[in-house]
């Protein structure tokens, strides 16, 4: 998710300790390479490289650094792979400016095109050196800083917030776009920073920005301009007094709540991603032309690739095979070839059982693609393309948000194959914000009542199947209750039996498939059981189910996906209610390497 914090002060010192402090203080948020940078009069000192802050900090002996201004970023990956030409920060062409960025910058690769026809020196891939070289450009033509950083929000696109200098200045600017931006203000100093825990050690009077918003900062004072006309903003500080590990939080009591939270925001992410990603066009000519496709993931990424293969089938016409990942060798491995291509998802990149098949189906010359929220993971590096998630770091060890992220790609994907409109997803994470705010005081209402029990059922039908299985693994994980996820039509093959007065069955409900989940949830009524139907407002769900969580309308694939927050809202609150630790369930771990 990347992290950027700046300072200036009013005297130039020995910066490299708080710069360092304000970098670990941002490692919640994931990273994978950290670099820092001060100006001292004509001076820039850049030291940066891939690597953990204090491994990065000690090889290059940051703590030395000094300087009247100062710069460090923790660098998510995204736009080239990890290494220290890809680090933060970068500077300009002729090397007087320097600046790092949090968030992507989706028209990467043509800007970067377009600086090297202008003759910049262009030294990276990454997209945090786009934003300097997209303000230096402006500069070289006679602009000054907030007049060329406001010609460069209008060249680039995505969401990011970026921090800049140069040298025989005093001042830092920033501006806000999507990703977060706080700025502290401080006895003889000003600070910025992606989020409050690398400002707070230093003070509790901060100003946070909005989305469209330059702030220049010098040491006694900032001040605030529209990026829109260029018009002065007053707006006066705030006193924070949350602790430092709420404040890690965002003010929730779990990363988990926090991360279920976020996934209007990455969605967002991952649809700039998408829509920018070079390699989409390549991966689904392959797949469409592909004798036989498989999905392969395990557990969460196994439910998102079973969303896939529906949404595939249903909105390009192409049938996909979704495999549990250790079941993919025995079932279909002799039957691979050269032919043949699939899809190997997982979160982490380096989920063994994944590796494995991946490599058996590569044996077999298979063509190989992947989906991954870590660039740089063992899985991206081993296929010929890969499809990043843009979820920065998911702390908690249930997957919310990185799931919602794979499903979202793969209904991408599938609308992108079938030729189907793409504007339906201009409104998606909306929908999402909007199923959040709703369904979450339902489901906290609903709670007590599920909570009494330990065994319980969560059916689906269709899209919304996957959806049901997720939900299921949701409250095994942290709620230690035994939930079975099933297709709803397979409940009276069987576990109907299990039906006792007041037992809880929950229905995810697509739209189009509301006469068979009644006819479902009349089967678990008349033989007393509780029926809770999750879907949009439809007379005929609320008239037959004993409890209703109603979502937004909206169309059948995303009514499937929405379906999946409130089960996911369901089990915190449950867990949270027994007492458990959401973000740390026993047994488990967030990356499984091994067999």
């Amino acid at each position: 998710m990347c992290g950027i914090f700046g300072i200036v002060t009013k005297n130039e010192q020995t910066l490299g300790p708080i710069l360092i402090d304000a970098a670990r203080r941002l490692t919640y948020r994931g990273y994978d390479s950290v670099g820092a940078a001060t100006i001292s009069g004509s001076h820039i000192d850049l030291r940066k490289d891939a690597g953990r802050v204090d491994d990065v900090a000690a090889k290059y002996n940051f703590a030395e650094m000094s300087g009247q201004r100062g710069i460090t970023q923790l660098r998510w990956a995204t736009f080239g792979a990890p290494s220290q030409v890809n680090s933060q920060p970068h500077l300009d062409s002729d090397g007087d400016i320097v600046g790092a960025h949090n968030g992507n910058v989706v028209n990467n690769v043509e800007m970067r095109e377009l600086f090297m026809a202008e003759g910049l020196t262009v030294r990276s891939q990454n997209d945090g050196e786009t934003c300097v070289h997209a303000v230096e450009r402006y500069i070289n033509q006679g602009k000054d800083f907030i007049e060329a950083i406001r010609l460069a929000y209008g060249d680039l696109q995505g969401d990011y917030a970026f921090v800049i200098g140069r040298i025989n200045d005093d001042k830092l600017y920033a501006i806000k776009k999507g990703s977060g931006l706080v700025v502290g203000i401080g006895d003889g100093f000003t600070c910025l920073s992606s989020d409050l825990p690398s400002i707070l050690p230093l003070t509790r009077e901060v100003i946070r920005l909005n989305d469209g918003e330059i702030i220049t900062l010098w040491a006694d004072r900032v001040e605030l301009h529209l990026v829109k006309d260029g018009s002065r903003i007053e707006r006066a500080p705030e006193t924070i007094v949350e602790e430092m590990s709420a404040v890690q939080k965002g003010g929730y009591a779990h990363f988990m709540l926090k991360e279920i939270h976020e996934q209007p925001e990455v969605a967002r992410e991952v649809l700039h991603l998408l829509e920018n990603n070079t390699d989409v066009p390549r991966i689904l000519e392959t797949i469409r032309d592909a004798r036989q496709v498989y999905f392969i993931g395990c557990g969460t990424s196994y439910h998102a690739c079973l969303a896939g293969a529906v949404y595939f089938a249903q909105l390009a016409g192409k049938a996909v095979i979704p495999v549990l990942a250790p079941q993919f060798i025995p079932q279909y491995l002799p039957a691979i070839g050269s032919k043949d291509a699939g899809i190997f998802v997982s979160q982490s990149g380096e989920t063994k059982d994944v590796l494995s098949a991946l490599q058996a189906a590569q044996e077999k010359g298979m063509t190989t693609f992947s989906m991954a929220n870590v660039i740089g993971s063992t899985l991206t590096r081993g296929t010929s393309a890969w499809l990043p998630l843009g979820c920065g770091y998911e702390i908690s060890v249930p997957a919310t948000k990185t799931f919602t992220n794979q499903v979202i790609t793969f209904l991408y994907l599938a609308a992108r194959l079938g030729g189907r409109d793409l504007a339906q997803f201009d409104n998606l994470p909306e929908l999402m914000e909007k199923t959040i705010a709703e369904t979450d005081p339902q489901v906290r209402a609903l709670a007590p009542a599920i909570n009494a029990w330990n065994d319980l059922y969560c059916l689906g039908y269709g899209a919304t199947y996957p959806m049901a299985l997720e939900g299921a693994l949701k409250l095994k994980e942290i709620t230690y209750a035994h939930c079975e996820g099933m297709l709803s039509t397979e409940f009276k093959h069987g576990p109907l039996s299990a039906i006792t007065d007041g037992f809880p069955v929950l229905f995810a409900a697509g739209p189009e498939d509301v006469p068979l989940i009644v006819s479902g949830i009349n089967e678990v009524t008349c033989r007393g059981g509780r029926a809770i139907a999750i879907g949009a407002p439809d007379s005929r769900l609320a008239a037959n189910a004993s409890d209703m969580i109603t979502l937004p309308a909206s169309s059948p694939e995303v009514a499937a996906l929405l379906a999946v927050i409130p089960l996911q809202l369901l089990s915190y609150y449950m867990a949270v209610a027994r007492g458990f630790d959401p973000d740390f369930p026993r047994n488990l771990s967030k990356t499984l390497t091994v067999d």
